[in-house]
């Protein structure tokens, strides 16, 4: 297994996504604090999913297994995160099926065209890069379930923000899908 800086800083996301859910498990008197521990928690572990793809490119320490624990880190992450959201009653667990059923099909459908030799048809678009920030903005603001600066409240923007992720993860899902349906009918002689 390789090991360098981006492979750590992908590490260090894995290793902090059960401080996300963990936190609310502790004591009640530590629940006060839970919503701003979990928020800067998730902030820090998205922060480090830039940062370790920029210096991955920048120092040029790009590998097969960071290309592949990456995104697996993601998912766990949002994943878990919106396992909290539900259980905390502020995101409707549809919603989160549909974002969560999306990233696992996603992976499987990249995995499988990169068993084939296809990987870049359904290589990372625009598109989903849209539905990640917006996935990234709208959970640390429900996991906050607060007012900022004396007048936000973070739930009035997170979860119409979440819905709209929501939206771009379904279109995104059939982009990427309608990209492999091609190679999908050639490989399994579906007409």
């Amino acid at each position: 297994m390789p090991f360098n800086i981006p492979i750590l800083l992908t590490w260090l996301r894995v290793a902090l996504i059960p401080l996300v859910v963990g936190v609310y498990y502790l004591p009640l008197n530590w629940r006060p604090h839970a919503d701003l521990f979990a928020t800067l928690v998730f902030i820090i572990a998205a922060i480090t999913d830039w940062f370790d793809g920029y210096l991955a490119r920048r120092w040029n320490e790009s590998t097969a297994f960071g290309a592949f624990l990456d995104p697996v880190a993601d998912k766990l992450m949002v994943a878990g995160a919106l396992l909290v959201l539900v259980w905390l009653g502020r995101v409707n667990a549809v919603l989160a099926f549909i974002i969560i059923g999306r990233e696992i099909t996603i992976s499987a459908l990249r995995e499988w065209m990169a068993e084939i030799g296809a990987r870049k048809s359904v290589a990372v678009s625009s598109l989903g890069k849209i539905k990640t920030a917006a996935q990234m903005v709208a959970i640390p603001l429900l996991l906050f379930d607060g007012t900022l600066f004396g007048m936000i409240d973070t739930s009035l923007l997170g979860g119409p923000l979440l819905w709209f992720a929501g939206v771009l993860t379904v279109w995104s899902m059939f982009y990427y899908l309608r990209r492999a349906w091609p190679l999908m009918k050639e490989k399994s002689g579906v007409m």
